[in-house]
C-alpha cells in the first residue's frame, strides 16, 4: 500500500524588494511560510490561512510559483504549492510555530533558508517580481 500524498500550501511574501522568511523552532529551520491543508480546504485557502497563522499577515495571492514535490520527514510523498504574495493587512506576530520573521533580500534568503527547494522558489519570485 502506497502512502497518501500530503498536500501543503504557502507563499513567498514580497515587500519593498525583500522576502519574508520564518524560523520554526520545533524544526530548527528557516523556511518560507507554509503548511498542510485542512480537510475540505483548497490549496489557495490553505496558503492564505497558513500565512495568517505563521506570520500574522493578511495577504493577497499573486502568481502561482512552481510546485514542489518531495518525501516528507516520515517518508510520505508531499506536494506543496506556493504563490507570490503581497501584504494587505495585519502585523507580524510571534506564535507557537514561528518565533522569528526576517525581511531579507533574495540573496540573503538563499543563504539563510535551510531547504534547497526554497532557494529555487526565491529565485523564481525574484525573476517574476524583478526584486533586487
Amino acid at each position: 500500500m502506497f502512502p497518501r500524498e500530503v498536500h501543503a500550501a504557502g507563499g513567498v511574501i514580497v515587500q519593498d524588494g525583500r522576502i519574508a522568511v520564518v524560523h520554526r523552532p520545533h524544526r530548527e529551520d528557516w523556511s518560507l511560510p507554509k503548511g498542510k491543508l485542512d480537510a475540505g480546504e483548497t490549496f489557495e485557502e490553505a496558503a492564505l490561512r497558513e500565512i495568517r497563522e505563521e506570520t500574522g499577515y493578511e495577504v493577497a495571492l499573486g502568481e502561482e510559483l512552481t510546485e514542489i514535490r518531495y518525501d516528507d520527514h516520515k517518508g510520505r510523498p508531499k506536494l506543496v504549492r506556493y504563490w507570490l504574495m503581497t501584504i494587505t493587512g495585519g502585523e507580524w506576530t510571534q506564535n507557537d510555530e514561528v518565533d522569528e520573521l526576517r525581511w531579507v533580500t533574495p540573496n540573503e534568503a538563499i543563504e539563510l533558508l535551510t531547504y534547497d527547494n526554497d532557494h529555487g522558489l526565491v529565485r523564481e519570485a525574484a525573476e517574476r517580481t524583478i526584486v533586487v
